[in-house]
């Protein structure tokens, strides 16, 4: 049974940071790209991040690059979102997910690329 939990969402100030991590099981995680999405309200769900099966190769939406770090740790089935300089605009459900397909080179952007997600976390940033 594939599973995705989120922790590290909360409110924080803007400029303040935050580390959202994802634990997974159930499939091997090592194999398979993984991303972060985010969901504002009234809004779609949107692409954050992506970090390919090995690590070696991220992306990132443009309201992000430069502020937000995807990471990973294949040992642990870990993937974190390092988000940095935060406005309130990145005030969202956070949700991990993993691409559908494994050993894939290109990291997706679109949400149905993606067959299992966690349950999210939530991100508030005051102003």
């Amino acid at each position: 049974q594939v599973q995705l939990v989120e922790s590290g969402g909360g409110l924080v100030q803007a400029g303040g940071s935050l580390r959202l991590s994802c634990a997974a099981s159930g499939r091997t995680f090592a194999d398979y790209t993984m991303a972060w999405f985010r969901q504002a309200p009234g809004k779609p769900r949107e692409f954050v991040a992506g970090i390919n099966r090995g690590g070696g190769r991220t992306s990132y939406a443009d309201s992000v690059k430069g502020r937000f770090t995807i990471s990973r740790d294949s040992a642990e089935n870990t993937v974190h979102l390092q988000l940095d300089s935060l406005k309130p605009e990145d005030t969202a459900i956070y949700y991990c997910a993993t691409d559908r397909v494994p050993w894939g080179v290109v990291i997706r952007t679109a949400e149905t690329a993606y067959d299992f997600w966690g349950q999210g976390t939530q991100v508030t940033v005051s102003s």
